[in-house]
């Protein structure tokens, strides 16, 4: 019996990967994180499987459904939104799992900044413009950020933000990035990326709080500010250039 922790993508259902499909179609039990999990595959569970909606339980009552399903020798298909590494609280669950002696594995999935990222139709990372992406939220009805990692700390940086369970706070989030990246500088919000009813908002830091106020922004949305969303003049890179050596593998591709 393991436990395998999946992620399910942004919003859409096709944006599952297929081994997580192929894990999730094998599983006797699934845990699924409520309205952040397409319904759509659910559907992929063996018919006779159990459904747990884990949206009001908490996680001595998640770990009680771990435990349950080793005792009976089911495997488990714990469906998370977007990619376990990151914001899914894999981590507490795992510990609980350590100590229990139960097995488990983690299965990627697509990113909610990957899928923003898409849906935007930008690269975020573009030559002498931006090479470095912050993955982040901010310290306020969640758990504190550690010492270090508020915004007016990262901001110096001058990379591109990404933020995450932040859509509440609009107006917090600008006065604190404005003395770093300026009135100007471009920002952008894409709520339920991916999915139908998909919102992308485009503007400013002098703008952009007013935009999601107006457009009624609060949740499943990530908020990316940075000049790469609006990088126009910038040399092409050194991977395809011209001028750079490639050596030639035996089936006549370029290699890394």
């Amino acid at each position: 019996m393991t436990v395998y922790f999946i992620g399910a993508g942004p919003g859409a259902a096709d944006l599952i990967t297929v081994r997580g499909a192929r894990t999730l179609a094998r599983c006797g039990v699934c845990l699924y994180a409520g309205s952040l999990v397409p319904r759509e595959l659910l559907a992929e569970c063996p018919p006779d499987a159990r459904l747990v909606d884990t949206a009001g339980l908490n996680l001595d009552q998640i770990t009680e459904e771990f435990v349950r399903a080793h005792e009976a020798g089911h495997d488990v298909a714990r469906l998370h939104s977007g990619d376990p590494s990151v914001f899914s609280a894999v981590a507490e669950q795992m510990r609980r799992l350590d100590a229990a002696g139960i097995p488990y594995e983690i299965v990627p999935g697509v990113p909610a900044f990957a899928a923003a990222a898409a849906a935007l139709g930008r690269e975020l990372t573009v030559p002498t413009v931006g090479q470095t992406v912050i993955l982040t939220r901010i310290s306020q009805q969640a758990t504190p950020m550690p010492p270090g990692e508020d915004l007016a700390t990262l901001g110096r940086s001058g990379a591109l933000l990404v933020l995450h369970l932040a859509a509440r706070y609009p107006e917090r989030i600008v006065s604190e990035l404005l003395p770093h990246y300026g009135p100007d500088c471009p920002a952008a919000v894409v709520a339920m990326a991916s999915r139908p009813d998909e919102l992308v908002l485009r503007g400013t830091l002098a703008d952009i709080a007013g935009k999601i106020k107006e457009a009624g922004v609060v949740r499943t949305a990530v908020i990316v500010v940075g000049r790469t969303l609006a990088a126009e003049q910038f040399p092409d890179s050194y991977l395809y250039s011209a001028d750079r050596e490639r050596d030639q593998d035996q089936g006549g591709r370029c290699a890394n």
